[in-house]
């Protein structure tokens, strides 16, 4: 529960404080070899000039469809009013501000001007008729108010399934459904108060004069391409609302072409994104039975191999075209396996030292290693991208038989040389010497001796058998049973070990038992209570996790079933494989979740459970658009759908609805308030939303852009999130114009006609 910046930053201090007097009187040196908090300071400092560069385009995009410095500054004033308003209602609330949250308030700050946009462009149009300042504040906020609420609402309650997540990544999610949240609802209140009340006040010179200043600065170019594309939006939308069987054919092909070109290129799956921390580690496991010494000469020649990248030894200068430079170096060697650690000096290149350490770790014999920068959110090497392929058993020579099976067609599949990553826990092989003493129970019985209490007599021999445990002053110590050491000389000696009878006699081991010398296994995993040899596989880092698990159900798990496996052996994929299933199986169910929730907010709005079917026609246009923004952002770098990015499906949900709410509201306002005609309610709504619904979409776009565009510490982790918002947003925004005419050209006629008629007989009734 603690934070790691100000935690770190404590330790710096008591760092100064033992290296000023304490440290160098006892001749040593203290340094401290890696920081975290590096990272993250990094991290957010670039999340927050996201938002600097975000809201500046943001603010700029509203110039230049205002073309007024005043009206822009009105609808500006959303943006660090609901940002700043939201750092203090996350803190009432309890949460932090990290790189996760910092990114929801990024993505937020093109989305908080949407409601201020509406509200402030329909004032505009009021103005723009010749009506009082103080008058059109008030009734142009009026008449987009239940719009505007929905919205929000709908923006902000996607997120009720997120918040109750109890998986892992739901902490993720709950930052930034948090951020946005809050962000959103503070901006809905902006454009209730502060708005219409700025509104009034300094667009009130003149009977109109500064309403119409929009049209006196023309841009050469885009207004004449901005007419050209209105009066193409009209002319679409008119030829819909007069012919049924265009319109409901526009509908059913852009809504299947949507749908079918989203499932067809939708990435594989991927559980949380890495990250880019500047620390490679490796874990380096040699044969069996390598003592100490060896396993310590295995790393120096490592050390030595990378000494030449060091830069206290050839300088901090790096080289065109060459591997990194290496800050730091460590290893620790052990009898059973090596760790190995290199941080380099430029820190986002610290990727790069994979290939630096790969090369004389693998020169090493029947040596396993992996090698990977340590995971944000994943513990250990391999992170949030292991995959663990359990084999289970009662006999451990049966499920190493099978291991080494499936280990051969691993190789296969996924090939060392094309980056993926192996090594089995424990070993593949019973390498380990082993001294077995298997006990004669019919000699230990007439001896009247206890199988437990010859393993006693041998274990006091040995490394000695713990009797008591007593004080010693104000310590607790153990207090053992040695046997001299003198009489176990070789490891055949231990067979002539003495033991004491029942009787009092003294014999030899070899008397009741069996001594043999074999081999066993370095270590004894369990795992549901069977023996079990894990495969860890860390797939190459452009093969997604998804399809690095299919590859291995299909490749490697099938065949060795259909070939048949002894009777007791399990094969079961777990690790992050498991967290993957799972978390992708709770997705879909939110995903459902905020699709009726919204549904039933709008079926509210509109008392109508027709409308809400319509407008929730956007999605799949918007899951196409949010595809469609992967698939540009893997032609530059590689992004799966990881599980971040694949909440950004769910914010889109809450937003493109938006642009389809303002639109069906639009028309019913202009049917049930001033009596048009379905026709010239549908053509008049399209044309008074068309502004609005490009501003509110262009400046989420451009407000979000940095977060996408910007390389830098973190970035990896939102880049994905963003692109899927962009690209949902951008087509949507198109495709809405594109299907929602024709959609209320088929039944916005037929379902008022009824309501007015049941309005009508209602009111007969009553004056009867």
């Amino acid at each position: 529960g603690a934070n790691v910046i100000e935690t770190m930053r404590d330790i710096d201090n008591v760092i100064q404080e033992l290296n000023a007097a304490i440290i160098p009187d006892a001749g040593l040196k203290l340094r401290q070899v890696y920081d975290e908090t590096v990272y993250i300071n990094s991290s957010v400092s670039l999340v927050q000039q996201n938002i600097w560069i975000g809201g500046t385009l943001a603010a700029f995009i509203l110039l230049l469809f205002l073309r007024s410095w005043r009206a822009t500054l009105i609808v500006s004033i959303a943006i660090p009013v609901s940002v700043v308003g939201s750092f203090v209602a996350m803190a009432a609330l309890g949460r932090s501000i990290n790189v996760i949250s910092l990114a929801g308030l990024a993505f937020a700050v093109g989305m908080v001007v949407d409601a201020a946009i509406v509200v402030l462009e329909n004032i505009y149009r009021l103005r723009e008729q010749g009506k009082p300042a103080h008058l059109a504040a008030y009734e142009g906020a009026k008449q987009v108010w239940g719009a505007v609420l929905v919205s929000a609402l709908t923006t902000v309650m996607v997120f009720i399934p997120v918040l109750i997540m109890q998986l892992e990544v739901g902490q993720l999610f709950r930052d930034i459904a948090v951020a946005i949240s809050v962000s959103v609802l503070l901006s809905l209140l902006v454009s209730a108060t502060v708005l219409p009340a700025l509104s009034s006040w300094l667009l009130k010179s003149g009977s109109g004069r500064d309403a119409q200043a929009i049209h006196r600065v023309r841009i050469f170019g885009i207004d004449a391409a901005a007419r050209g594309f209105v009066q193409l939006i009209l002319g679409f939308t008119r030829i819909m609302a007069r012919s049924r069987l265009a319109a409901l054919t526009v509908v059913i092909i852009s809504s299947l072409g949507a749908a079918g070109a989203a499932w067809q290129y939708l990435p594989k799956l991927e559980y949380l994104p890495d990250g880019n921390r500047n620390l490679m580690f490796a874990l380096v496991i040699p044969p069996p039975g390598y003592n100490l010494k060896t396993t310590t000469e295995i790393a120096k020649r490592i050390e030595n191999e990378t000494r030449p990248l060091w830069k206290d030894v050839s300088g901090p200068e790096e080289e065109a075209g060459k591997p990194p430079k290496i800050d730091r170096f460590f290893f620790v060697a052990t009898r059973a396996r090596t760790f190995l650690g290199a941080a380099a000096v430029t820190p986002h290149r610290a990727g790069e030292l994979k290939e630096v350490l790969r090369k004389p770790v693998f020169r090493e014999p029947g040596t396993f290693a992996l090698i990977n920068q340590l995971s944000i959110f994943g513990r250990g090497i391999g992170g949030g991208r292991k995959i663990e392929l359990d084999v289970s058993g009662p006999d451990l020579e049966r499920i190493l038989e099978v291991a080494l099976k499936t280990t051969g067609l691993i190789a296969k599949v996924l090939p060392s040389a094309d980056g993926n990553q192996f090594r089995p826990n424990p070993g593949l092989e019973l390498g380990a010497p082993e001294v077995r003493v298997t006990p004669d129970r019919t000699r230990l019985a007439d001896n009247g001796i206890s199988a437990v209490e010859l393993g006693q007599t041998i274990d006091a021999f040995n490394d000695g058998l713990r009797v008591a445990e007593v004080t010693v002053g104000n310590d607790r110590v153990d207090l053992m049973l040695k046997g001299p050491r003198r009489d176990i000389t070789s490891t055949q000696g231990v067979g002539n070990l003495p033991v004491v009878t029942g009787s009092g006699q003294i014999i030899p081991v070899l008397s009741v038992a069996k001594v043999s010398v074999t081999s066993g296994p370095t270590e004894i995993r369990h795992r549901e209570r069977s023996r079990t040899v894990t495969l860890e596989i860390v797939p190459a880092p452009r093969l997604a996790l998804q399809e690095a698990i299919d590859l291995i159900k299909e490749k490697v798990i099938a065949p060795i079933r259909a070939e048949g496996v002894p009777a007791g052996i399990k094969l079961r994929i777990s690790g992050t494989a498991d967290k993957l299933t799972q978390t992708w199986h709770a997705m879909l169910r939110d995903l459902v979740v905020a699709i009726v929730i919204v549904y039933l907010v709008m079926a509210i709005l509109f008392e109508s459970f027709i409308y809400p079917l319509l407008i929730l026609l956007s999605v799949p246009m918007a899951a196409a658009g949010g595809v469609g923004g992967l698939v540009i952002l893997n032609q530059f770098t590689f992004q799966p759908l990881d599980m971040l990015t694949l909440l950004g499906f769910v914010i889109l949900i809450g937003i493109v609805v938006n642009n389809a709410i303002l639109l069906v509201h639009q028309t019913l306002y202009h049917l049930r308030s001033e009596g048009m005609t379905p026709e010239a309610a549908i053509m008049e709504a399209t044309r008074n939303r068309i502004r609005p619904i490009f501003m509110s979409t262009l400046t989420s776009v451009f407000g979000m852009l940095p977060l996408v565009l910007f390389p830098g510490a973190g970035s990896e982790l939102y880049r994905g999130l963003g692109s899927v918002v962009i690209g949902g947003l951008s087509l949507s925004a198109l495709l809405t114009l594109l299907i929602l005419p024709p959609l209320l050209a088929l039944v916005v006629g037929p379902i008022e006609t009824r309501m007015r008629g049941k309005a009508e007989a209602r009111q007969l009734a009553g004056a009867e």
